[in-house]
């Protein structure tokens, strides 16, 4: 696989994570961080989130930032400055660089040099991929995933029916705007391949978000119910039953998605008991929902879980047990695809596994990298001498 090179002016969580899935390929990413303006911690707010994990000398790399950020290098960077947005030119063009990514507001991008027909006047054939809210029409919305869960309807159907709209357990937006700035980049490198041309994306993560109501949004205009578009617990609003049951020792989780299910569920003895002729169908399953959840709970919870699953698997329903987090990193699946990284004090650390298995690619990823660790090599490696490297200091251009 060719290795490219993507310079990414990134903080947060959602362009780190798109151009993590950059390094997980071997490919060269370094991230660009201001340079301190005195009123705060210098550099990515997310380097101070968590709990530390070295001495205080090293306080720029806690819990929270290391994950999206292993296996990168770092620079700081001062784009205000003329002299700084020089920098960047000459780092796009030396280094030859394939991809610039950035996840600041878009009113920021022609102050900051980095506007794409700026940057694509130093490299045309230069793939140029932002992050924001709401993409270059609303150029002040800052993007906080929270609120875009808010604003677009995740809150309304997370929750239980009878209580208040609810977060997700993940930053699923941030996360969904970084898969897609990674998916964009890949099709705009094998456009370039064919064309020799460059790219704009301009990944907004309303719209993003917005594409993952695919089970929802039409319904509208069908004439739903509106329970059909809400908070339905851990239930599915279509295939009944598809729930969490509890058990003698602990909770399990049904899912029967067809009416062939059903009638192999109803076949276990344990389960005869909530057949009848209405519940035969999905939509018979609908009128008796709630009455279904009962029948079925009454069974589970008079049996273990190691009981119920073994009659649920003899019958192929799919069902399992409701994992922690911890219980996950431990699953026969996952145990030998997990990514790691090493502290510095020689300590591993598991991470998450790549989303899909790719041959060659990297296991272990560095560990993050300080705050401007590799400003001085990156300059050097770009042609600039020891001397012009120390003006800039000099200058507060670069830290």
């Amino acid at each position: 696989m060719m290795r490219r090179t993507v310079l990414s002016m990134e903080q947060a969580l959602s362009l780190p994570y798109a151009t993590l899935r950059f390094a997980q390929l071997g490919w060269r990413v370094i991230r660009i961080e201001g340079t301190p303006t005195g009123q705060g911690l210098p550099g990515d707010p997310n380097r101070y989130i968590g709990s530390r994990l070295t001495d205080e000398s090293d306080d720029d790399r806690r819990s929270y930032f290391v994950a999206p950020n292993v296996g990168k290098e770092a620079i700081a960077l001062n784009l205000k400055h003329a002299q700084g947005q020089a920098v960047l030119a000459r780092l796009i063009r030396e280094l030859d660089v394939d991809v610039f990514c950035c996840n600041t507001v878009p009113s920021r991008y022609a102050g900051l040099g980095i506007a794409p027909d700026i940057l694509r006047a130093v490299k045309p054939d230069l793939i140029w991929a932002g992050i924001s809210a709401m993409g270059p029409r609303y150029p002040e919305a800052p993007g906080y995933d929270p609120v875009l869960q808010a604003m677009t309807g995740y809150m309304e159907v997370t929750g239980e029916r009878s209580g208040p709209p609810m977060l997700m357990g993940l930053p699923v937006i941030d996360l969904k705007a970084g898969d897609e700035l990674y998916a964009n980049v890949m099709l705009a490198l094998l456009e370039r391949y064919e064309t020799g041309q460059g790219k704009d994306i301009h990944v907004s993560m309303l719209q993003a978000a917005a594409s993952w109501l695919i089970t929802v949004l039409p319904l509208v205009d069908f004439g739903c119910q509106p329970d059909e578009i809400t908070r339905a617990g851990n239930e599915h609003r279509k295939f009944i039953p598809t729930n969490v049951y509890p058990t003698s020792d602990g909770y399990i989780f049904l899912a029967i998605g067809s009416d062939v299910q059903w009638r192999r569920l109803t076949a276990i003895p344990k389960f005869a008991c909530v057949a009848n002729e209405v519940r035969a169908t999905n939509e018979g399953r609908h009128a008796q929902r709630e009455a279904i959840h009962a029948d079925i709970g009454a069974v589970t919870r008079a049996h273990s879980a190691d009981e119920i699953l073994a009659d649920l698997k003899g019958a192929t329903i799919p069902a399992t047990r409701i994992q922690n987090i911890r219980q996950v990193r431990e699953l026969g699946p996952l145990t030998d695809r997990l990514t790691r990284t090493v502290m510095p004090g020689g300590r591993v650390v598991r991470m998450p596994p790549m989303a899909v298995e790719i041959a060659g690619a990297p296991s272990e990823l560095a560990f993050p990298p300080k705050y401007g660790q590799h400003t001085r090599s990156v300059l050097a490696e770009a042609g600039l001498t020891g001397d012009e490297v120390q003006a800039l200091y000099g200058a507060g251009v670069v830290a």
